[in-house]
């Protein structure tokens, strides 16, 4: 899968930029500011409708418009015919388009394009709340399950009127019912993520063994959202009258979640933050390469500030890794980092300045 053209406006600082990213490496170099990093953002739009540097989605519209877009022209590895795909935000909320007509969902976009991306932040899949962690997992269940963002949907939805019956002190004849929707509306999300996860688990300890040899061999760890001795039923008897109390449901789906343990260090505390940003790294890998076990062709890949967070040793070895797997990859940063040099028949360089951008090799 890769970007053969990709079109910005009013994205942050950039009024309006086209350019057509090489099938293999491409680096945007630029000063802090120009831009490089908004590139890889609206890339980042287009499959999942979300930055990866904000929650307020609106702060992305550049000062003074009304309404962002992004665009682009995607190749599948089937060699059809490319896909078209739009992607605008205004007052009202997101307007997605798919081969020259409106999209029939955001879902059905989002579907089309697959990146994953490392970014300063990404060591917040490590230290940071649970919910992050969850929001990357069904992203992966979501790309090869396509049934999934459905019924993650029921699931939520049954779960915001069973909280609006807590808050409402409703009968526990009432609550028997809505427990009995929840449960059901449960089964296929927590199937669905545990399939997911053996996949997402054999391909994450294959490159952490790659990544962190030193802190010896690496577990996964993964909860329910309740007590695994307990069925789901049981558990939400269990918490009822806590959960009258706090007006929302303790347990369950939503309360997922997952992490990483090794031979030297069974505590995520026993991590430095360099360790931490390798084991984010090693997520973003592990799911595309999972996607491409499902798919048979690599998601597109986006390392922003690539230099600056990782050490030379491990720059060169993912380069290496992205390589010999021909992904289209993006990677942002001040100067060109010492891992690409050998690559430069694979390698498309772009400078970024004040928005806009031009082709240097």
């Amino acid at each position: 899968m890769r970007f053969e053209q990709l079109r910005l406006e009013n994205l942050r600082n950039i009024a309006a930029l086209e350019l057509d990213p090489g099938p293999s490496l491409n680096l945007f170099l630029g000063a802090n500011g120009a831009g490089k990093t908004s590139i890889l953002e609206g890339a980042y739009l287009l499959s999942h409708a979300q930055s990866f540097r904000t929650g307020v989605t609106d702060s992305l519209i550049r000062r003074g418009a009304s309404q962002l877009s992004v665009a682009a022209r995607l190749q599948r590895a089937d060699d059809g015919p490319p896909a078209q795909l739009g992607l605008a935000r205004d007052a009202t909320g997101w307007h997605a388009r798919l081969r020259g007509t409106s999209a029939p969902s955001l879902g059905a976009l989002l579907l089309e394009c697959a990146l994953v991306c490392f970014e300063p932040g990404s060591h917040a899949l490590i230290s940071g709340a649970s919910s992050e962690r969850r929001r990357f997992l069904d992203w992966g269940v979501f790309h090869v399950e396509h049934d999934f963002l459905g019924q993650s949907r029921t699931y939520n939805r049954v779960l915001r009127q069973r909280n609006s019956a807590l808050k409402q002190a409703a009968s526990d004849t009432e609550l028997d019912a809505w427990d009995a929707e929840l449960i059901l509306a449960a089964l296929p999300v927590v199937q669905k993520r545990a399939t997911y996860f053996q996949r997402f688990e054999t391909e994450m300890i294959a490159v952490l063994d790659l990544l962190l040899p030193e802190l010896g061999t690496a577990m996964l760890t993964s909860s329910g959202g309740w007590p695994l001795e307990l069925p789901f039923a049981a558990a939400l008897a269990q918490t009822r009258s806590r959960d009258r109390m706090r007006g929302h449901t303790t347990r369950g789906p939503h309360r997922a979640d997952w992490g990483i343990r090794f031979a030297a260090a069974p505590l995520r505390e026993h991590l430095s933050r360099g360790q931490e940003k390798l084991c984010a790294l090693a997520c973003v890998l592990a799911q595309a390469r999972v996607y491409a076990a499902a798919t048979g062709e690599w998601p597109i890949i986006a390392l922003d500030d690539f230099a600056s967070e990782l050490d030379a040793a491990h720059q060169q070895l993912v380069v290496n890794l992205l390589c010999a797997a021909s992904a289209q990859v993006l990677i942002s940063g001040i100067e060109q980092p010492a891992c690409l040099h050998h690559v430069q028949a694979s390698l498309r360089v772009f400078h970024v300045e004040h928005g806009s951008v031009r082709a240097l090799l």
